[in-house]
């Protein structure tokens, strides 16, 4: 973040502390009619500072950093209900003045507490939209899908801590779960659960197996969408990829991918393989093995944890690389995908909405 960032929401901090200690303890009936000329700048400069501040956070959104919404509205909820609580029981400005007449902090809590409200009990133990930022999950989710998550599918848990308070249920095998990446809780990763707790995962000369059973698969035809293969890659100037590189990155690994349709549980998906020997291999640090198609390796699941894979096998980092999920992470299940957007400034689009299996 640059230092411009940082005096701009320095300033606005201060800015905005500023007036909610006037309108809290400074205010009285001529405020309005004989401003002190420092709270009359105040008021006119505050509306534009937060406007800024929206932007500039949009933009740092859009340059990769890592933001939750619930940071804002958590607060911000609480905040307002604290001064609605205030005007209820010591100011009194909405049954003194009436309505449209009380000082504009507590106007501004009756205002938007609702609808925060509304918002934060929506976002935080309903529905809860996520973006797909990489092809890890391709062919099931493609870069720039918006997926809808059910947030009590695997309990109910506090915003921000997400610590469970209700138990309503447990990731079954095939879900496709949202949850906190263990070695960066600020990062969300979606990936589909292969191992339940005391499961034993194991692969075999190119099978995946679940507690000795192999997971039914075949290999099938099929045909990728031209448009989603193209933006499966975006820029990177870190990496020296321009458009047209990211482009043909893509291209040309659908030109020797091979797709396997699996069942597991009550799910049937496409896993997709790149590598066109099948003695192609990584290696992946926790499992301490080479997970190409051909090498073996098995894992046993440890007791509150999950074993998640990507379905894009080769460009997916997944348990076989950093480990399992703790139960303490998981955030929800992603059913459905209901709008696409293509990275950049491009209109989204619903053609692509679909259920996911």
């Amino acid at each position: 973040m640059s230092v411009i960032a940082y005096i701009l929401f320095a300033v606005t901090a201060l800015v905005l502390a500023v007036w909610i200690v006037h309108q809290l303890f400074l205010y009285d009936k001529h405020s309005k009619t004989e401003p002190n000329p420092l709270f009359g700048l105040i008021d006119k400069a505050l509306p534009y500072l937060l406007l800024a501040c929206f932007i500039q956070l949009i933009f740092l959104i859009r340059q990769g950093i890592n933001f939750d919404f619930n940071y804002i509205l958590v607060p911000a909820t609480l905040f307002f209900l604290l001064v609605y609580v205030l005007d209820k029981t010591v100011y009194h400005d909405r049954k003194t003045h009436g309505k449209g007449h009380e000082r504009p902090l507590i106007a501004s809590a009756y205002d938007f507490l609702p609808v925060l409200a509304v918002v934060l009990i929506i976002r935080s133990f309903l529905l809860e939209p996520f973006n797909i930022p990489s092809s890890s999950m391709v062919p099931s989710l493609y870069t720039g899908d918006y997926v809808a998550v059910n947030k009590f599918a695997y309990g109910l848990r506090l915003p921000i801590t997400n610590t469970e308070f209700w138990d309503i249920g447990d990731p079954e095998r095939g879900d496709v779960a949202v949850f906190r990446y263990p070695e960066d809780p600020s990062l969300h990763y979606i990936k589909r659960v292969i191992g339940l707790p005391g499961d034993t995962v194991s692969h075999v000369d190119g099978a995946l197996y679940i507690n000795g059973e192999p997971v039914p698969s075949e290999q099938v035809a099929f045909t990728a969408d031209t448009a989603m293969v193209e933006q499966m890659y975006q820029p990177d100037a870190s990496r020296n990829m321009n458009a047209e590189m990211a482009v043909f990155q893509g291209q040309a690994e659908e030109g020797v991918a091979r797709y396997e349709r699996q069942t597991i549980g009550e799910h049937q998906f496409l896993r997709r393989h790149l590598a066109s020997e099948p003695d192609h291999q990584q290696y992946a640090k926790f499992l301490q093995a080479n997970v190409g198609y051909q090498d073996n390796w098995q894992v046993t699941v440890p007791a509150d944890s999950y074993f998640v894979l990507g379905d894009n096998t080769d460009r997916s980092g997944d348990s076989r690389f950093w480990g399992m999920v703790p139960d303490a992470n998981l955030s929800g299940k992603a059913f459905y995908v209901w709008m696409h957007k293509k990275p950049g400034l491009h209109l989204p689009t619903f053609a692509y909405n679909r259920k996911i299996d």
